[in-house]
């Protein structure tokens, strides 16, 4: 991003984005962040950023793109939030390689038409989630498009060479295990596209905290970084395609079963109250939809107080669901039941 000081000052009252220059947005931007660290030697304002690696730790990058019509849809997801899942969905991925976010790059491609005040959205949203992560966003690029809005976002965290965490590394007899509910964002998503209630002027009830989950998800990143720092995790996984398609991408990647219990599913009370209602399984929604950025991980059994000792200083609870077998696939049985387990359904798709 490259900014000039004519172009930091605030234009008056423009009204969308092709009234403005591509400086004058970045400069918009800009004007959110923090000042950077000594460790950023060059930032916003040149062709590229440079920054100092941090000692004795090694990088992890990930990339994502969110696009209008396909990940949001902006007739029911304010600007603020389009800005805070467009980060979160990239954060959950560093969560789930047990790294310390550090800094980001942005990407936008912008209608002409886009209001600026839903640019600025945009923007809030984003530095106020990378503020809350301590992670600095020093450059990127702005471009127009004459098709839909989309943010792509690359990130950089850090993590001890021998402590990141990877989807490779389940054995049989290790015990599975998920952060926080599920179910609950697929759940605010399908109150949204049924209702295109203002999301910014409902009542705090039961729904609303449901489509909180889908616009605002909270990327597990504290307890990411102390299964890392901790080695307590043998592999690792976010669910943003959902519980089915992670349990299956353990699987493969640690070449073993995987084999989940239905019944100690954390599916979320007011998801499977709404689900009940309107007669569709709890079970087979929770483990298709995805969204929910929570953490699927395996621990080895010896292992299991000191989970729980150290995830006592987490922000979300965690709850054992399954089990790591030797073989192949993935199934899920109810607790109870020794010979009715079935293959997991698949999970979300971006291609089909």
């Amino acid at each position: 991003m490259r900014v000039t000081e004519q172009s930091a000052r605030d234009p008056k009252s423009p009204g969308t984005v092709s009234d403005l220059s591509e400086r004058d947005l970045i400069a918009r931007i800009q004007q959110r962040l923090p000042a950077p660290p000594d460790w950023v030697l060059v930032g916003i304002g040149d062709d590229a950023a440079v920054v100092v690696p941090e000692r004795n730790r090694v990088e992890v990058l990930s990339v994502d793109c969110v696009v209008d019509g396909v990940h949001f849809d902006r007739a029911f997801v304010p600007p603020d939030a389009i800005g805070h899942r467009a980060l979160a969905v990239n954060l959950s991925d560093l969560a789930a390689m047990g790294a310390t976010p550090r800094l980001a790059l942005v990407s936008m491609a912008l209608p002409g038409a886009l209001p600026i005040a839903d640019f600025d959205g945009i923007a809030d949203g984003l530095s106020a989630l990378a503020a809350r992560h301590a992670t600095h966003i020093i450059g990127g690029n702005l471009t127009r498009t004459p098709g839909p809005l989309s943010i792509d976002i690359t990130v950089m965290g850090t993590v001890k060479r021998r402590q990141a965490l990877t989807r490779g590394g389940a054995r049989a007899g290790d015990e599975l295990y998920v952060t926080g509910s599920i179910g609950g964002a697929a759940e605010g998503l399908h109150i949204l596209r049924s209702t295109h209630h203002d999301p910014r002027s409902v009542i705090r009830d039961p729904q609303s905290a449901l489509v909180e989950r889908y616009l605002r998800p909270a990327p597990r990143v504290r307890v990411g970084t102390l299964l890392a720092r901790n080695r307590l995790a043998s592999a690792c996984i976010d669910l943003s395609d959902g519980l089915a398609a992670a349990a299956r991408q353990i699987a493969e990647a640690s070449a073993i079963a995987v084999a989940l219990e239905a019944d100690a599913l954390p599916i979320d009370p007011a998801a499977r109250d709404a689900l009940a209602a309107r007669q569709v399984d709890p079970v087979a929604e929770a483990l298709t939809e995805g969204d929910d950025y929570e953490l699927l991980f395996a621990v080895r059994p010896r292992l299991r107080r000191r989970l729980e000792a150290v995830l006592r200083h987490a922000d979300v609870a965690v709850t054992r669901i399954g089990s790591c077998r030797s073989g192949s696939g993935a199934t899920v049985a109810t607790t109870s039941g020794a010979g009715d387990a079935a293959p997991l359904p698949a999970g979300y798709g971006h291609f089909r």
